[in-house]
């Protein structure tokens, strides 16, 4: 049912902790994610602002209170 998304979501995480892990190993080939960030909103500020919309969209998406069944006029 939910196999995907936790899968996915697992995926992720692990792909996030190697690419992290490398970075701290070697700091002379690979950015950590905050340093990558920081360096792209230095080149590019307004990548900041759009990631900050990206965010804050996800946050109104998962989180308002929206019922699913109504919305697909279940309920």
């Amino acid at each position: 049912m939910n196999a995907y998304w936790i899968v996915a979501t697992l995926a992720a995480i692990a792909v996030f902790g190697v690419g992290e892990g490398y970075a701290f190993r070697y700091p002379d080939r690979q950015n950590t994610l905050s340093r990558a960030i920081y360096e792209l909103g230095s080149k590019w500020p307004l990548s900041i602002f759009l990631m900050g919309m990206f965010a804050g969209g996800l946050a109104v998406h998962f989180f308002w209170h929206w019922c699913p069944a109504i919305g697909a006029g279940i309920g």
